[in-house]
């Protein structure tokens, strides 16, 4: 061990079991470098530190080691898991991370209280009741029972083109309950022959039922079951001499074997499987999955994972795998984990043996995974692969230009722009004003960093106390409550900004407006005693076209107008309407709050999240809510009596 390390961590290192676990590498300020895994936890962990990683990002995240701290598991299996939910939990520097933003869709049917026995399929007034007709939907979110599911889905274009296939064959209904309830005549939908009308009975409970049951198969994958299954309800349906009801199923069966011809191309005998295809160059990587449900090719879906070059790199201390060996490691762990794998896996990589059994131990799924494909699944795997090298290509290109335009605009505002690192570091928050006639002002600020912009770290401000449309004085509230607080502590810091764990201003502040905006926040800043010529605003140009803003520095500095073709001001551009974009969705958001009493409800003790998504959901909004009665309030899963009369009294009062 190099002497930069203390005796404390040398010590902790030599007495380390050889026994299977998880590692975990801090540095001086306690922040989390890096979690690996280990078979013996000794053998790994010493590795670091008895070879010479001079000059290589490897040496770099080990000359920062301060602390280390281990966790002893019965197997690597059981690591390889560890590992992965700390990964994610907690996002260490130097590990390939896989942030996801949004869930994977799935296609939902909801659950049905009918009974093939029950007396009437009505509610209590004798009208259909929704409960007895499942609704085929959109879904996205935490699976929850009794109501089934079925995807995951790459993309939400894909759920939404299998429900239109299935309201074209099956019919099911996709309107919400509250609108179900109050039907008093069939919609378009039924006209156009996409939905079989059981909210105004047009079609038995027992009847509807079949074809969502129909519709679950064709889902699975057993398109020739359902074929049998409906041509012999057409000829019972026959032989009854029902022949309406004969010919609308007849109908269902042209529509599904059209169905079929059309996904002849893509159809494979496998039910589920999932193609995974990665590529990487140049410090990035992308993952392209791809997704057969039920026999159908349903598309795929890219994904960028950061910190590909340092993990990458820690690959060779462990074991010696390959830069795509450890992507498609990571990624299968870190996905999985969340979505039940199916249980086929075709790759392009090899992967650890020991992670899918551990993907097995924990989802009860026994996973296979399949290296070398023939036929079909071969012709996947390459389209996956060709779909990962585009992707990535793709990115390296938006990249580019995306620092290009970062060294441009630092450029112009004559910041640092001599290293990569210092590009990277370059901070930038903007500021946008919103409102309606000076109704529900709004403030905006948002931030770029990294060469992108960073939603997470996004703000939006409720103004109040000031003369309604009064801009300026909009933006003076908004800098002194983003920058009051930071002064302080700046001025705690003796004025030293942006060391680590310290606080830190932005590089540039954008201010959209003018003249008159701009003072406003160089009062500001002044009375917080910050330096104001981080201030840039963006002043309108002539006739206030798109490509003539002109900047203009709060420090008194000439305003600069850059060419319509600027990198710079592409950036400021890119930058302004993100924050004014941000901005005036906050401001109606608020605007229709105040406008329909949507706070009310809020307000309301003992009515959480849950339960006013689910009063909304019931009554259609607040005003379905208001006019509802106690016992109408009550009959909400969750609500008591005595919440449906405070509820009540709230919204009556």
């Amino acid at each position: 061990m190099t002497s930069v390390h203390s005796d404390t961590l040398w010590r902790t290192v030599a007495a380390l079991p050889a026994l299977p676990g998880v590692y975990r590498f801090y540095d001086a300020d306690g922040q989390l470098l890096y979690v690996g895994k280990a078979r013996d936890l000794k053998k790994r962990v010493s590795s670091y530190f008895q070879k010479t990683h001079d000059g290589t990002r490897i040496g770099h995240m080990v000359s920062k080691i301060a602390r280390l701290e281990t966790t002893v598991v019965r197997s690597e299996a059981e690591a390889l898991l560890l590992e992965s939910n700390l990964i994610k939990a907690q996002q260490p520097r130097y590990n390939i991370l896989f942030r996801d933003d949004k869930s994977y869709p799935y296609l939902r049917i909801s659950a049905s209280s009918f009974r093939a026995d029950a007396s009437r399929a009505g509610g209590g007034d004798g009208a259909p009741n929704p409960d007895h007709y499942p609704r085929m939907s959109y879904y996205r979110g935490a699976v929850q029972r009794p109501h089934r599911y079925f995807g995951p889905y790459p993309n939400a274009w894909a759920v939404k083109q299998t429900i239109e296939l299935l309201q074209k064959v099956f019919r099911l209904r996709t309107c919400e309950d509250t609108v179900f309830a109050h039907r008093s005549r069939p919609c378009l939908l039924h006209q156009i022959k996409r939905c079989s009308a059981p909210c105004v009975g047009a079609i038995s409970p027992a009847d509807y039922a079949a074809d969502v049951r129909a519709a679950c198969d064709f889902l699975e994958g057993r398109s020739q079951e359902v074929l049998q299954a409906l041509q012999a309800r057409m000829e019972a349906l026959a032989e009854q001499l029902a022949f309406e009801q004969a010919a609308e199923v007849r109908d269902q069966i042209g529509a599904l074997s059209r169905v079929l011809q059309q996904q002849v191309m893509e159809s494979h005998d496998d039910q589920d499987v999932d193609i995974i295809a990665v590529a990487v160059r140049g410090g990035r990587a992308c993952v392209n999955l791809a997704m057969v449900r039920g026999g159908r090719h349903l598309g795929d879906r890219p994904t960028f994972p950061a910190h590909v070059e340092d993990g990458a790199a820690l690959a060779d201390v462990e074991a010696g795998a390959s830069a795509e060996q450890r992507v498609l490691e990571a990624f299968v762990a870190q996905h999985y984990t969340e979505v039940a794998p199916p249980p086929v896996l075709v790759l392009g990589a090899p992967v650890d043996d020991g992670l899918l059994q551990a993907l097995a131990d924990q989802t009860g799924v026994r996973v296979r995974a399949v290296l070398h494909p023939r036929e079909q699944r071969r012709v996947w795997l390459e389209m996956a692969q060709t779909n990962a090298e585009l992707n990535l290509a793709r990115l390296l290109a938006e990249e580019g230009s995306q620092q290009a335009r970062t060294r441009a605009l630092a450029e112009v505002l004559g910041l640092d722009a001599s290293t990569p690192e210092a590009l990277a570091a370059l901070r930038i928050e903007c500021f946008d004003i919103s409102h309606t006639a000076g109704e529900a002002t709004v403030a905006s600020c948002v931030v770029y960093e990294q060469h992108r912009l960073q939603p997470a770290q996004y703000r939006r401000y409720a103004i109040e106390g000031i003369t309604p449309g009064d801009d300026p004085a909009a933006m003076r509230q908004v800098l002194q409550r983003r920058y009051g607080k930071l002064a302080a502590l700046l001025a705690e810091q003796g004025g030293a900004d942006g060391g680590q764990g310290q606080a830190r201003l932005p590089d540039v502040v954008l201010i959209d407006g003018g003249v008159a905006q701009v003072a406003a926040a160089r009062t500001v800043f002044e009375a917080l005693g910050l330096d104001i010529s981080r201030l840039v605003g963006v002043e309108k140009g002539e006739g206030r076209k798109v490509g003539l803003e002109e900047l203009v520095w709060a420090d008194g500095r000439p305003k600069v107008a850059l060419p319509a073709d600027s990198a710079a001001l592409l950036l400021v551009a890119q930058i302004r309407d993100e924050a004014h974009r941000f901005a005036i969705t906050g401001m109606r958001a608020r605007r229709a709050r105040a406008r329909t009493g949507g706070s009310r409800l809020e307000d309301i003790p003992g009515v959480g999240p849950k339960k006013r998504a689910r009063l909304l959901a019931r009554f259609g909004g607040v005003r379905g809510v208001a006019a509802a009665s106690v016992e109408e309030l009550a009959s909400v899963e969750g609500v008591s009596r005595a919440l449906a009369e405070a509820i009540h009294r709230a919204l009556r009062g």
